[in-house]
């Protein structure tokens, strides 16, 4: 089942990468183009704070008015995720699985660690 999530995953990102492959091409010469992994990085961030900001004053987006606006650029934000690991070839669905493989086990996120002096409290 894992790997079938992984390969789901790296799907869609190949299928969000090819709806925005034009943030990849140059305009004037339809060259494809280097994309500066720190300001794809502040792009996604740029999502999350408009999330935030919409989850604090309570709002519904702006272009999808019967939702609200937290969902949208959350989205907004692994779209921006899911492009830029398919731009860079990045094997995101793999790394996802083996992630929450290793989180299931991590002792510092145990309920007995978060209760300890120096526990994650979030």
């Amino acid at each position: 089942m894992a790997e079938q999530h992984a390969m789901w995953l790296n799907l869609l990102a190949q299928r969000v990468h090819a709806a925005n492959s034009k943030w990849w091409t140059d305009p004037k010469t339809g060259e494809r183009i280097e994309r500066n992994f720190g300001e794809l990085m502040m792009l996604a961030v740029s999502e999350l704070s408009e999330a935030l900001e919409g989850h604090r004053k309570d709002l519904m987006d702006d272009k999808l008015p019967h939702r609200k606006m937290v969902e949208v650029e959350i989205a907004d934000c692994i779209i921006r995720l899911l492009d830029t690991s398919a731009g860079l070839g990045l094997d995101l669905g793999g790394a996802f699985e083996e992630k929450m493989q290793f989180n299931a086990v991590r002792t510092d996120h145990t309920l007995e660690h978060r209760l300890t002096e120096h526990g994650k409290k979030y």
